[in-house]
């Protein structure tokens, strides 16, 4: 799969991108990666999707469990690997059963989730798939998550939706317009 925007090399980056890119590293302790390495491309753009972003992953209304519940859900929604691979294996480690993600990469409502887990995919669900939220979703999420917790649910899946564009307009068209294999996570 051609790299359409492939890394810029740091003394090929603008004096705005190096800015960028060292404000990254100094919040999130490593080098750009993933989706940033395009979004480099516009670097105050990258300043603030990588503040909502560690917002969302670390300091949010939901647990860690459920965040990457959410993540995995929007990943495969947008049948994005990358996202997958790497959030798959957070959420295994968090807590999500191995038997839902497992169902989440085949495209199945898992069955057997705790009702936290459950309520959550009806929610991303509704909202990636249907473009709405029910109002017995609603008034389900907010008595589990409280009003916070969903808008950060909502939040999570807009930003992994968002990163997942990035991802598939840097990377480009699979060959013969395949689609990412989304594996389950080894132990």
């Amino acid at each position: 799969m051609p790299d359409r925007l492939p890394p810029i090399p740091l003394d090929a980056m603008t004096v705005e991108q190096r800015e960028a890119a060292a404000v990254f590293k100094a919040s999130r302790g490593a080098e750009l990666f993933g989706p940033f390495l395009a979004l480099v491309r516009s670097p105050e753009l990258l300043t603030r999707v990588s503040a909502i972003g560690e917002y969302l992953r670390y300091r949010s209304a939901l647990s860690r469990r459920l965040t990457e519940f959410a993540i995995i859900v929007t990943a495969a929604h947008w049948n994005e690997q990358y996202e997958w691979d790497l959030h798959s294996r957070l959420a295994l480690k968090s807590g999500v059963a191995l038997a839902t993600i497992d169902a989440i990469a085949a495209g199945r409502r898992p069955e057997g989730m705790p009702d936290d887990e459950a309520i959550l995919y009806t929610l991303c669900t509704e909202i990636h798939r249907d473009h709405i939220v029910s109002d017995d979703t609603c008034t389900r999420a907010v008595r589990t998550f409280g009003e916070q917790g969903l808008v950060d649910a909502v939040g999570i899946c807009g930003y992994y939706a968002m990163l997942a564009m990035v991802l598939t307009m840097a990377s480009g068209p699979q060959p013969g317009g395949a689609k990412a294999q989304l594996r389950i996570p080894t132990r």
